[in-house]
């Protein structure tokens, strides 16, 4: 049995084992393209991939330039390789908190030259719970927890084609990329 993944771009990757040179932006944007937000339990689909471009919109709304905007962009790049696990269940996990902590380091590395300092980290984990909490506002009606701020931008928290959130993110990527 291989202890390999095959990405979308024929990458034999090792998500136990991370390598940055095997970390593409476009097995990231396309895998999180089709990764449901909420395990699947949102009455209509709503990506990973959406989440974190709403992510990224948020942060460029709060004025917290281009290295933050793309972390936010990148914030739940591990998922492409490892799946999502919901926050309940994965709390109680923490070998794969572990691993996937180590991916997400190899993935800041990959594309933002180091990892996030606890600061920048702090901020990311606050645009998150910020589009968590208007996400299931949105489809739930519920209230998961308060943001920490107020939201700046004007997410769309409905339906987008797979391969248009995906050109959305390689977009966001590279606009990013180059005013850095």
């Amino acid at each position: 049995m291989a202890y390999y993944i095959t990405t979308h771009s024929k990458v034999h990757f090792y998500p136990l084992e991370p390598t940055t040179e095997d970390i593409k932006i476009e097995d990231i944007a396309h895998s999180l393209s089709l990764l449901c937000r909420a395990n699947g339990h949102f009455p209509e689909f709503y990506s990973v991939g959406q989440h974190c471009v709403a992510c990224c919109k948020e942060a460029v709304q709060r004025g917290y330039g281009n290295r933050l905007a793309l972390a936010c962009l990148l914030h739940d790049g591990a998922e492409a390789y490892l799946s999502d696990i919901p926050r309940p269940v994965k709390r109680d996990m923490p070998s794969f908190i572990a691993r996937e902590e180590q991916l997400l380091s190899a993935i800041y590395t990959r594309f933002l030259g180091r990892d996030l300092q606890e600061g920048e980290e702090k901020l990311v984990a606050e645009v998150d719970d910020t589009m968590l909490y208007y996400e299931f506002y949105h489809y739930m009606g519920e209230k998961l927890l308060e943001p920490t701020a107020p939201l700046q931008s004007n997410p769309v928290f409905t339906f987008q084609p797979f391969s248009e959130v995906e050109q959305e993110y390689l977009d966001w990527f590279y606009k990013l990329q180059k005013q850095d």
